[in-house]
């Protein structure tokens, strides 16, 4: 490797925690944000990197403008998905805020907001919650003035805001989770009515890949009923290992070694208001090869 290559690298090694961390929020795939780096990383190999005064803020700039794209393209994909679409989980176990200033817009519920949320509302919203970046910064990187950056980050966090419920600490996340589990293995009626909110949700994400319920599950009772009614069979052989996923309490579902599921919570004051089950094979990849 020549020095001005090598030299590139070590830019590049430098931000490329905070470059995935704006991809992952973005997109909310762990394995398109590593593919959407690697082409950052291709696209500064080719850049006049002399003529580049601030390249940490050029390499941000490229990854969100990639991103917006990308997105673009994948809310198309997203509209033929089979069953529910759920983030891809990522450790979160090493780097809590992964490679940001703050945790913002790295949850499962607030990742999922975001994907009613255009594009570019998207990335001001990540770039000024997540990344601290100031509204001028933000302005050049999504090419808008910066009254308008205001505004677009001003709707998002109404729009999220409207939908958001104050979720509890890591604590009380993580006995909510071990109580869950020990109700669904033994299928036991009246503790998961008692742990759920009243307007909870089950998600399973299963892509068409493997077998999970393609519609979303409503309602205390007939989410307790929903996991009841699988309980004999699904969790047979089943090793659990709890971890932090996206920064908060979450549980590895393995088989015989195998990563098959991931499950995290969603909760507030009220209990539980979402049981979100991973199951895509193809969104477990990075998170087994983590644990």
């Amino acid at each position: 490797m020549d020095a001005n290559l090598a030299d590139a690298l070590t830019v590049f090694t430098a931000v490329r925690g905070r470059l995935f961390g704006i991809a992952y929020r973005m997109l909310g795939s762990a394995t398109e944000a590593e593919d959407l780096v690697q082409e950052t990383w291709v696209r500064w190999q080719g850049t006049d990197r002399g003529a580049v005064q601030d390249p940490p803020a050029f390499l941000a700039t490229t990854t969100t403008r990639l991103a917006i794209n990308a997105l673009q393209s994948a809310r198309v994909r997203r509209e033929t998905y089979i069953g529910p679409w759920l983030p891809e989980p990522v450790d979160t176990s090493q780097d809590p805020t992964l490679g940001a200033e703050r945790a913002e817009a790295l949850g499962f519920a607030v990742l999922t907001m975001l994907e009613r949320l255009t594009p570019t509302e998207r990335a001001a919203y990540v770039l000024r919650e997540a990344f601290a970046y100031d509204y001028a910064q933000i302005s050049e990187v999504v090419q808008l003035s910066e009254p308008a950056v205001r505004q677009l980050v001003s709707r998002a966090r109404k729009h999220l805001a409207g939908e958001r419920r104050r979720e509890v600490g890591p604590g009380e996340q993580q006995r909510l989770l071990t109580a869950f589990l020990a109700a669904a293995k033994t299928g036991d009626l009246v503790q998961l009515e008692r742990l759920f909110a009243e307007d909870v949700v089950s998600y399973s994400d299963g892509g068409g890949k493997v077998r999970a319920s393609k519609f979303p599950v409503f309602g205390r009772l007939t989410v307790a009923r929903f996991i009841h009614a699988f309980h004999t069979h699904f969790w047979q052989g089943v090793a659990e290992t709890f971890t932090e996923v996206n920064g908060q309490p979450s549980v590895l579902l393995s088989k015989d070694g195998t990563t098959f599921a991931v499950i995290s919570l969603v909760a507030s004051e009220r209990g539980i208001d979402q049981v979100l089950w991973m199951m895509n094979p193809d969104k477990l990849t990075v998170i087994s090869r983590a644990a």
